[in-house]
């Protein structure tokens, strides 16, 4: 690849336009020099020039420049980009707006906060702020495992092999950390039900004896049986969970949280209903899923079939069903490690904030208005996620577990 040819790649991948067969092209020669100093400097060199004339300061550069390296070491094999939706998620550009400021850094990829009322800066996460002097870690792979006999395993710090045998079926925690059943083929004489519960902070993944797979989100908790039999199979959830289920024509798949029904044959979504938030939310990916609120005392309930895009959101008592388009993005960023928010005010949020750092969030003096969007790592420690927070203009004191908002 000439000069030529790199500069005007680079020129057109700063502003987002090149096509879906020059870019693996791109990123792969990236990759190659890497170490090159005169490719590091074509690439300042262009940022100066390319509409981002406000990055002279060479530490921002630097940022863009890691960044762009990051996604040519992380980018999807080219056999797979078909079957991806193209999303570039290792670095977002410096771009002014009436109404929004981005604010970028770069940690494990990247993560940016943009807030409709600040002003635009960069967050380091290096500056000492009062209120922020203690810090607390991430969420991980962590559960509780009821058994049916109602004694209980801890999964985050118990070695592959098998944990118990229910009936027929055997236990099993995989080298992966996944927790796997294993139904015996032939009658099934003995069903038991077992409950994996995720802590604040944790997370878990279940492979169902039907082969589904369910990930479970911090604060949850999936009740199912050791084996599926009968004309349908059911579990029951609390929080939030995402699910890759099975295709058994014969046998539909239902999930019931609360007073909500998901019935599917086979597909892709997530169902989120926490204690703490206003709607139990079901958003389809994949196949195809009929949401029912059941019904209640003086209510026959009602029902929809929801198409890959959807969510469908029902209030509490049923109060209200509504069926919209969804951030799909958003909406399954925490199976896929991030935090994402598109225009959420800071209660919903530090929600989420609570869930996976195990804080309890309080708030002094009026809520904070406003709404921000970005995207951050979930394996960022809180003292991070609350200093890149801050760049936008609000304030946190945290003292142990006890996190207010000022």
């Amino acid at each position: 690849m000439s000069n030529a040819d790199f500069k005007d790649l680079l020129n057109r991948y700063l502003a987002d336009s090149l096509s879906g067969d020059e870019l693996p092209e791109f990123l792969e020669y990236l990759k190659k020099h890497e170490n090159s100093t005169a490719l590091k400097e074509a690439i300042q060199q262009a940022l100066k020039e390319n509409a981002f004339k406000d990055l002279s300061d060479r530490s921002r550069i630097d940022v863009v420049f890691s960044s762009i390296m990051q996604q040519a070491e992380n980018r999807v094999p080219e056999a797979d980009m078909a079957v991806l939706p193209r999303r570039r998620t290792s670095f977002v550009l410096w771009r002014w707006a009436a109404a929004a400021a981005v604010i970028i850094a770069v940690l494990s990829g990247t993560y940016y906060i943009i807030n409709d009322k600040s002003t635009p800066s960069v967050a380091s996460g290096k500056k000492s702020r009062p209120g922020l002097t203690g810090d607390i870690a991430p969420g991980g792979n962590k559960a509780i495992l009821q058994l049916g006999d109602s004694s209980s395993i801890v999964l985050d710090n118990t070695g592959a092999g098998l944990l118990a045998q229910q009936g027929n079926t055997k236990v099993l925690q995989l080298d992966n950390g996944q927790l796997a059943y294993n139904a015996a083929s032939g009658n099934i004489d003995c069903i038991l039900y077992n409950t994996v519960s995720t802590p604040r902070g944790g997370q878990y993944q279940v492979v169902l004896p039907d082969g589904s797979k369910v990930w479970l989100n911090a604060a949850s908790s999936l009740r199912f049986p050791t084996a599926f039999a009968g004309k349908e199979r059911g579990v029951t959830l609390t929080g939030e969970a995402y699910f890759e289920i099975a295709q058994n024509k014969n046998m539909p798949f239902k999930v019931r949280v609360n007073d909500v029904e998901v019935d599917v044959l086979g597909t892709h979504f997530d169902v989120m209903s926490y204690n703490n938030e206003a709607m139990t939310n079901t958003t389809l990916l994949e196949g195809a899923v009929r949401v029912s609120s059941l019904p209640a005392a003086g209510d026959a309930g009602h029902g929809q079939v929801i198409r890959p895009g959807q969510q469908a959101s029902i209030g509490q008592n049923a109060s209200v069903f509504t069926v919209h388009e969804a951030d799909i993005e958003s909406v399954v960023a925490w199976k896929n490690g991030l935090f994402q928010f598109n225009s959420a005010d800071i209660q919903t949020i530090m929600r989420q904030i609570e869930r996976w750092f195990d804080v309890n969030v309080h708030y002094e003096g009026p809520v904070p208005d406003g709404h921000y969007s970005g995207t951050v790592g979930r394996n960022t420690s809180l003292l991070t996620v609350l200093r890149i927070l801050e760049e936008s203009g609000l304030k946190f004191k945290l003292e142990g577990k006890e996190l207010t908002v000022l």
